[in-house]
């Protein structure tokens, strides 16, 4: 059996954009020629890896099996490269990284900025991701680490510490809200909502939040960044749920108060989070090594002690 790594990088991309032409479109294939490919590599095997319909393919059961060790095999390879480009020439390479929006937006910045400069031969990829297909990218070799909230269940990943998010809910400063120490989120759903815009994992957990209490949320505007969530809550359009390190750093020039949620979720550890560790290639592991050296110690040993309390 002869396998070349075209073919698997092909076949992945195929699968996993269940298309023969938007994969070899990603591989930088011509379409006739992914064709062949998949019908030898089908011919080579003995067997259909993929059902074809009208509405594109998809794997069949040996399919999924190809797909699950090819991911394997060019991740293995990645990181022989990987070795072998750190004895030659030093750290070099790609990094895939996928995040939720608050480690995204309030965490990641510091703390990548003088790492990447620090390593200009790294490139690093970035996306933001729901918590849970962040664990699905990271076991699928779609990316080679992941922060995520500890609220979903991480699985076999290998983790580490990073930081607390803690949600809470600003209001204007003249709201009737703004004299609460503490508010369930089912009270403040009530409220006119400014949320963020597009795909964002943090409005995607809210909402999901809301349904399950019944009370959907009513998103007035959704605006990008929560500093511009912030700008609209203190204009008056509504309230809206951000990180506290958010919250604290907008209530410095902006006339917002932030209100602590009561709701245990309210409250998450972001977790650094990988397949193996000593499975990823050099770049990715210094990456992880830097993550570590500036994960929040300090608040993860304050939530311990909070939890303790409020069991």
């Amino acid at each position: 059996m002869s396998l070349d790594l075209t073919d698997l990088r092909l076949f992945i991309a195929v699968a996993e954009r269940g298309s023969i032409t938007r994969g070899a479109d990603e591989v930088h294939l011509a379409l006739a020629s992914a064709s062949a490919r998949v019908r030898a590599l089908e011919a080579t095997l003995g067997v259909a890896l993929l059902e074809r319909g009208r509405r594109g393919v998809r794997p069949t059961a040996a399919g999924e099996a190809l797909l699950h060790h090819a991911r394997r095999v060019l991740a293995d390879v990645a990181a022989l490269r990987g070795e072998l480009d750190a004895h030659a020439r030093g750290l070099k390479g790609r990094v895939r990284l996928v995040s939720n929006t608050v480690a995204l937006a309030e965490f990641l910045p510091a703390v990548l900025a003088g790492w990447l400069a620090a390593h200009p031969a790294i490139d690093l990829d970035v996306e933001e991701r729901p918590s849970d297909d962040i664990v699905r990218d990271v076991m699928a070799g779609r990316a080679d680490i992941g922060i995520a909230a500890d609220s979903v269940d991480l699985g076999a990943l290998e983790r580490f510490p990073f930081a607390v998010d803690r949600l809470v809910l600003v209001v204007p400063r003249r709201h009737r809200l703004a004299r609460k120490r503490r508010i369930g989120f089912v009270e403040a759903a009530a409220e006119p909502f400014v949320g963020l815009a597009g795909d964002s994992a943090l409005q995607r957990h809210l909402a999901g939040h809301a349904a399950r209490a019944g009370r959907p949320l009513a998103l007035r505007v959704a605006v990008q960044g929560f500093d511009a969530v912030c700008r609209m809550v203190e204009a008056g359009i509504g309230v809206a749920v951000v990180p506290a390190a958010a919250a604290a750093r907008c209530r410095r020039s902006m006339a917002i108060v932030p209100v602590a949620l009561a709701d245990r979720w309210s409250e998450r550890r972001l977790m650094i989070g990988m397949r193996r560790l000593d499975g990823l290639a050099p770049p990715a592991r210094a990456l992880v090594a830097h993550l570590r050296a500036n994960a929040d110690s300090a608040s993860f040993r304050g939530a311990a002690k909070q939890r303790a309390r409020n069991p």
